[in-house]
């Protein structure tokens, strides 16, 4: 025990010097009582033996919220306050606005997504899909485990980085754990299709609900390889959530149901908007358990574990297993590789998204420290981010309806410039000394609004422009640079100055959304008089968008 004891204890001081070089003496000197691993809720230190199993940081977790009472952070003693940074956004004294504009922008955007739908529920006539009762069972067997876990994925969400700061990590620590996050899910989404195709779809997803929720069994543990860890399994559930139970689905479609292929966007739309709504709630949740009843940045993490395993037992107990002929992937990614390169088209979308998504994950790791120092529910800003959402996906199936009939490129463009001129928003609302939280909140709402605008366009674009059989090998390709470029953003952003590094990457991030306006723009001219690229009049059924 003693040799495992220091080899864990030497892991943990080469991360330390791997993540500071430039003052390791002085971190190690501070952050030596904490890298012991702490169970969520325990006062005690233990930096020669620590609890690693998940089942006592369980149950030590629940003892500490026996005895010290559940609204009480858990951390060290008092008498140890010497060797702990200066007070984090948990010691701000907290005011009420930034509370109040959190519920009253989370109320306002509800009624405009509730009203957008109404209006066109009426709108739409009854497709022949929503009429056979074998279909709606089969689509109910999917989306009951879908749906279980979007919501377990969902629920982790608002309080990831709040946790990290919980358990008294610094800024630069927490975005090496996001770029693992980031590096294990391009390296696993390469090879997440033919996994899923040689092992199997049901098991597949099976394997997905037990990777996840190990992955959230991590998070009850403060030692920083254990999270690390925890993040690479993060990765790899990403890969399986969003190949697996797709591919599964459109098989059984096809294959066993012979339902028609052009039933298959109805569900998926379907699916797009219903998984909006479990955001939406995940994130109410996550505040209730959280903040409401007491329980810490931990609680929503061990509450996603019932859904995992529901959604597990469910594929196992009711869905069958397909697979697929394995396809080679070094053949698949030179082929994605030919079509990038001599399609002018293609390169330029996939320039697009990658220049506008790396922006979407810096957003998504910059939004709770920029938040949360002012008092701003965690919970209830991601479901406000949620419903803006929304309400920029309903505002493109209303745009691109018989009515206005707006074209995709159109949207792109648009939601680029809504990215644009939010980013220049934010490098003013997070000046030091002067930031200003509601515009920061209102700049972010925004990004998410250019969010529910920018995926439907792109999935349009990508399905016109890309051919089918390439498909897989070139969005292989947009997401390396995707990927590498929101760890190059997250590792500056480590090596910046906390004050400073936020209003900085800010700027940078205007600065790539400029080069991505740039791209669009080479794109219109090149596709401008292409007929291909228009949605075509609504005839018959309604268009739905797919997911």
């Amino acid at each position: 025990m003693s040799f495992l004891n220091c080899t864990s204890f030497g892991m943990r001081i080469f991360f330390v010097t791997l993540i500071e070089q430039e003052s390791s003496l002085q971190l190690i000197q501070r952050r030596t009582p904490r890298l012991g691993a702490i169970c969520p809720g325990s006062h005690s230190y233990s930096t020669f033996k620590p609890s690693t199993k998940p089942s006592l940081c369980i149950l030590s977790w629940i003892q500490g919220l026996r005895t010290r009472g559940c609204g009480a952070p858990a951390g060290p003693p008092r008498a140890r306050s010497e060797h702990r940074e200066p007070p984090g956004p948990t010691e701000v004294s907290l005011g009420p606005a930034m509370l109040v504009t959190a519920y009253l922008a989370l109320a306002l955007l509800l009624a405009a997504c509730l009203g957008l739908e109404l209006s066109g529920c009426r709108a739409k006539p009854l497709s022949r899909a929503c009429c056979n009762p074998s279909f709606l069972r089969f689509q109910l067997d999917f989306y009951q485990v879908y749906f279980l876990a979007l919501a377990a994925d969902w629920l982790q969400a608002p309080y990831l980085y709040k946790l990290y700061q919980h358990y008294h990590f610094l800024e630069g620590q927490i975005a090496i754990l996001y770029v693992c996050g980031l590096a294990s899910t391009v390296l696993f989404g390469l090879v997440a299709s033919s996994l899923v195709d040689w092992l199997g779809r049901k098991k597949s997803c099976v394997l997905f609900s037990l990777t996840y929720s190990l992955c959230c069994m991590t998070k009850l543990s403060q030692d920083y390889f254990i999270l690390l860890v925890g993040r690479a399994l993060g990765g790899l559930s990403t890969a399986l959530l969003f190949s697996a139970f797709e591919s599964w689905y459109i098989h059984e479609h096809v294959a066993r149901h012979d339902f028609p292929p052009e039933w298959i966007p109805a569900t998926f739309a379907r699916a797009a908007f219903w998984n909006h709504a479990l955001a939406v709630v995940a994130g109410v949740a996550a505040e209730v358990v959280a903040s409401w009843l007491g329980l810490g940045p931990v609680a929503p993490f061990v509450a996603a574990i019932p859904l995992l395993a529901l959604a597990g037992i469910l594929a196992l107990c009711n869905w069958g297993e397909n697979y697929d002929r394995q396809r080679a992937f070094l053949r698949t990614c030179g082929g994605g590789l030919r079509c990038l390169l001599s399609d002018r088209r293609v390169l330029l979308l996939g320039t697009i998204q990658a220049l506008f998504e790396s922006v979407v994950f810096i957003f998504i790791f910059l939004w709770t420290p920029v938040l949360d120092p002012h008092g701003a529910p965690l919970g209830i800003v991601f479901s406000s981010f949620m419903s803006a959402s929304l309400l920029g996906s309903s505002l493109y199936r209303i745009a691109t309806s018989k009515r206005y009939h707006l074209q995709p490129m159109h949207l792109l463009s648009l939601a680029v410039l809504i990215v644009v001129f939010s980013l220049f928003m934010l490098t003013f609302s997070t000046s030091p000394g002067q930031e200003s939280p509601v515009e920061s909140f209102v700049a972010f709402l925004l990004i998410e609004l250019a969010c529910g605008l920018y995926f439907p366009s792109m999935s349009f674009l990508r399905r016109k422009v890309i051919p089918e059989m390439e498909q897989a090998g070139v969005l292989n390709w947009f997401r390396v640079p995707l990927h590498l470029l929101a760890c190059l953003g997250l590792l500056v952003l480590h090596d910046s100055d906390r004050k400073t590094g936020t209003r900085n990457m800010f700027s940078i991030c205007s600065a790539v959304m400029v080069m991505a306006l740039l791209a669009v723009v080479g794109l219109f001219t090149v596709v401008r008089h292409d007929a291909e690229l228009r949605v075509p009049p609504p005839a018959g059924e309604p268009y739905a968008p797919e997911l």
